[in-house]
């Protein structure tokens, strides 16, 4: 794999862990969405970060899994933090590198 090619998974290390009973999720392991992880989404929402887009997404590509309800309790903070990792996914290689370059 080329330096210009966005990783598959990236992670994100929550400042507001998620309790779930006796378990504590402090990261979360985001995977590249494939096109029908996408459905009923609309890519300009999920591009502006809006939180419903971001909340019904995250449940479909995070590991370990996380509800709905979890996605829509995250911390503001890490929120925006997953969902700056989602628009990495969602740009093309050239608009990667134009990032990169600036």
């Amino acid at each position: 794999m080329s330096d210009t090619n966005a990783p598959l998974f990236r992670t994100v290390t929550l400042d507001t862990p998620i309790e779930r009973g006796e378990q504590t999720i402090a990261t979360l392991q985001l995977r590249k969405p494939k096109s029908g992880e996408l459905r009923g989404l609309s890519l300009v929402d999920l591009g502006q970060l809006k939180v419903d887009a971001l909340t019904k997404l995250l449940p479909r590509i995070s590991t370990p899994p996380i509800s709905e309800a979890e996605a829509s309790n995250l911390d503001p903070a890490d929120l925006l933090a997953c969902g700056a990792e989602i628009g990495g996914f969602l740009l093309q290689k050239s608009q990667r590198m134009d990032a990169l370059d600036q």
